[in-house]
């Protein structure tokens, strides 16, 4: 059975189970994840996967996909047709006419307006995610390997920007040169790198900006790389000759707080246990109310997903869940400090999927 097929057979069964009549999914990573079909229509020309309990399925696609979609039920649509006749008809042969639906929570506004107006009335809505968090947390093996191969390259970017030549650059120069590095190794950015110096790195996603790297500086450097859909996403802090004495003690915090939270990940901890580990060392050493996010976030074909690591995580830590760790403490007029490396739940314990040096690196 091909994974399109086992993946959505899943959705079904919690979709049964949990007495939804049908579901909507348009593009985005849930209908990666589900159907394997690169599809990036996020514009005003409406695509969705209609799913019902029955388990049939049909997607509506613009003309644009005729020649990239294939072995796949699909109905197309034209620039200058209603799709939203199609969809109807969609919806009328899936026997979708009233009952419980479950909707992406970043569809467009306006698709959602005129599906509202399909089922007159007769439609209640819910959040696809409700479902979908039980079958993204936990990762398989090819999953896992895939996020493996990301990590790599994370790594492998760290130990080549560590051969530039910093003192001078600007902060937005250093953000390129680490982009165009991902892009050469990888299918492509998790996200834009954000790359902090001096009193910058207090900010926690700061904007590179045109400050150019000076001597003296701490420099925190977060990025991640994408393969083939899955995210890696580090961050590791450099020193640029000789180190604050402050900001070295507070970095030796942290990577106490990153330790204490990695060992604190085992099979059947709640995310709040790990949250709790790096905040108490943090915390004890009195720069508690410079710790001003969670201590981590899911981590697979989005680069924030579930389970989330924080004091509220509720979430209890299963074989093959995925996400970082990066606790970080951040001094107004200062600086600051982060550290983060990604984490899956093998064989009972945290496994370090990115695996760059942690100790201080003074260039």
């Amino acid at each position: 059975m091909a994974v399109t097929d086992v993946r959505i057979e899943k959705l079904v069964r919690l979709m049964r189970e949990n007495e939804f009549d049908g579901a909507l999914i348009s593009p985005g990573t849930n209908l990666y994840h589900l159907t394997g079909l690169h599809i990036h229509e996020s514009g005003e020309r409406i695509t969705l996967l209609v799913v019902n309990s029955d388990g049939e399925y049909q997607l509506l696609a613009p003309s644009l996909y005729e020649n990239t979609i294939r072995d796949f039920p699909v109905t197309f649509w034209r620039d200058g047709e209603n799709p939203y006749e199609k969809l109807a008809w969609i919806l009328g042969e899936l026997e979708l006419s009233s009952g419980r639906i479950l909707v992406e929570n970043t569809m467009r506004s306006d698709w959602l307006i005129n599906v509202i107006k399909l089922g007159n009335g007769n439609f209640e809505f819910y959040h696809l995610n409700l479902l979908m968090r039980m079958l993204r947390m936990r990762k398989d093996p090819a999953e896992i390997r895939l996020m493996e191969r990301a990590a790599k390259v994370a790594d492998r970017v760290f130990e080549e920007i560590l051969n530039l030549e910093f003192i001078g650059m600007r902060e937005r120069d250093l953000a390129l040169k680490i982009e165009l590095l991902i892009r050469e190794l990888s299918n492509g950015l998790s996200f834009e790198p954000i790359v902090a110096s001096g009193e910058n790195g207090a900010n926690p996603h700061h904007l590179p900006g045109s400050r150019r790297l000076r001597k003296g500086d701490f420099v925190i450097i977060d990025y991640g790389a994408k393969v083939e859909g899955y995210c890696s996403d580090i961050t590791r802090t450099i020193a640029l000759g000789r180190p604050n004495e402050k900001l070295l003690e507070i970095y030796e915090i942290v990577k106490d707080a990153q330790e204490r939270a990695y060992r604190a990940v085992r099979e059947g901890a709640l995310a709040r246990d790990v949250d709790g580990a790096a905040r108490e060392t943090i915390e004890k050493a009195g720069y508690g109310g410079y710790f001003t996010h969670r201590t981590g976030h899911g981590l697979g074909l989005d680069v924030h997903e579930e389970p989330f690591i924080g004091p509220d995580g509720e979430v209890t830590l299963r074989e093959g869940m995925t996400f970082t760790i990066e606790p970080g403490v951040y001094v107004p007029g200062l600086g600051g400090v982060r550290i983060e490396d990604d984490v899956v739940v093998k064989e009972g314990r945290g496994k370090r999927l990115t695996k760059a040096d942690r100790e201080l690196v003074v260039l």
